[in-house]
């Protein structure tokens, strides 16, 4: 029941994201607003996410896990009903960032219960399971907004996340406990994160993260603008690719919490983005000849989000692995990385969308490299505190 619940609350950010990219031209006609114009809305959320999730952490190493989170979620729900009634682009763009500010409580506390929870390969296998519970959403997200976008049109599709904050609300109120004892919290916040920032290892595993998610966002931002300008692709035929890219991101994330215990997460994160990092090489060198076609793009992207499959859930368990008695500050912290890197990399990627697809395969190809060097962190980091597993970083 719990990772049921858990699995519901990280639904948030790809609902929040993906649900409404349909429905980009009817939003940018209404509110009379450019291409760029619509994007901010994306980049709202994500600046409103990476605040959020710091403060969400810190919050509940304060406050304990449950209290903050209700609060937050029922702050989400508000600010999803002003999406829905947003005369103007600036009202969305700002609704968007409150919402993206408490709805990330849910996300970022969850990872934290988890951590208060499990350790090792069993917390690698737990969020290797919200990952596909994450890449469900993920398929479902963009076919659902499709069909509400064309019925209810995309105000509609805001009310619906709305009322999807709601939910997770009601959820929460029943089914979270509270798993930060008493006893541990609102000693030392400044202690901890300053001692989270100095772990190189926790950075290393942290930066994977979220250059990994920004790969991810670069895919995002730019797809509804590559995928039907550049190749041509209808509404309905991108939401199909979309859907499958997800698919393919499920499978492999459901995969990855059996690998886990045959292979360590490490291995499987570097493989993950070795494999990410050939498949945005391949995208950029089609781009630049010439010969990006319908036929060699959708593969390689197919390629390329489903190996993400292989890293987030392990990057993330291998970083709160690093400090398991400040779950709440390090999931925190994570989060805030990893949707700053997101703010960074949407707007870029959609850069001359319509006519080229290299700024999103360079930006993919640049992330995936990088996430591959920052665990040499891992060098020189302080000896490892109680509680962690050599044996399951290595």
């Amino acid at each position: 029941m719990l990772i049921t619940v858990l699995g519901l609350l990280s639904v948030f950010p790809p609902f929040a994201l993906d649900m409404y990219l349909p429905a980009f031209l009817p939003i940018g006609r209404d509110l009379r607003a450019s291409a760029t114009g619509v994007q901010l809305t994306i980049t709202g959320l994500l600046l409103g996410m990476a605040a959020g999730q710091f403060a969400a952490g810190l919050l509940s190493e304060r406050f304990g896990r449950r209290t903050p989170l209700l609060v937050c979620l029922a702050l989400c729900t508000a600010a999803g009903a002003l999406c829905a009634i947003a005369p103007t682009i600036g009202v969305l763009v700002a609704a968007r960032f409150v919402q993206g500010l408490t709805g990330s409580a849910g996300i970022v506390i969850g990872r934290a219960i988890v951590s208060d929870t499990a350790r090792g390969r069993e917390a690698a296998r737990i969020f290797g399971l919200l990952m596909g519970i994450l890449g469900v959403a993920t398929v479902v997200a963009p076919l659902a907004g499709g069909v509400l976008t064309g019925l209810v049109g995309w105000r509609g599709v805001f009310t619906a996340l709305a009322l999807l904050s709601l939910l997770m609300f009601l959820a929460a109120l029943v089914a979270i406990p509270d798993t930060l004892p008493e006893h541990r919290r609102g000693a030392g916040t400044a202690r901890v994160v300053r001692g989270l920032l100095l772990d190189r290892g926790f950075l290393g595993y942290a930066l994977a993260f979220a250059l990994a998610f920004g790969a991810l966002m670069a895919y995002v931002a730019a797809s509804p603008f590559v995928l039907p300008n550049l190749l041509g692709l209808s509404t309905a035929t991108f939401s199909l690719a979309y859907a499958l890219n997800a698919l393919g991101l499920l499978i492999v994330s459901t995969l990855n919490a059996r690998l886990v215990y045959r292979f360590s997460p490490h291995r499987l994160l570097r493989t993950g983005l070795a494999i990410l990092f050939v498949a945005a090489a391949a995208l950029a060198v089609l781009s630049l000849t010439g010969r990006l076609t319908e036929a060699t793009c959708l593969p390689l992207l197919l390629v390329a989000v489903s190996s993400l499959g292989l890293v987030l859930g392990n990057a993330c368990a291998l970083a709160l692995g690093r400090a398991p008695e400040a779950a709440g500050a390090a999931s925190g912290l994570i989060g805030t990385l990893q949707y700053a890197f997101g703010a960074l990399v949407a707007p870029a990627a959609g850069v001359r969308g319509d006519r080229s697809a290299l700024p999103m395969a360079l930006i993919m190809g640049a992330c995936a490299l990088l996430a591959l060097v920052a665990p040499a962190f891992m060098k020189g980091s302080p000896a490892a505190r109680p509680g962690r597993s050599r044996v399951f970083e290595d």
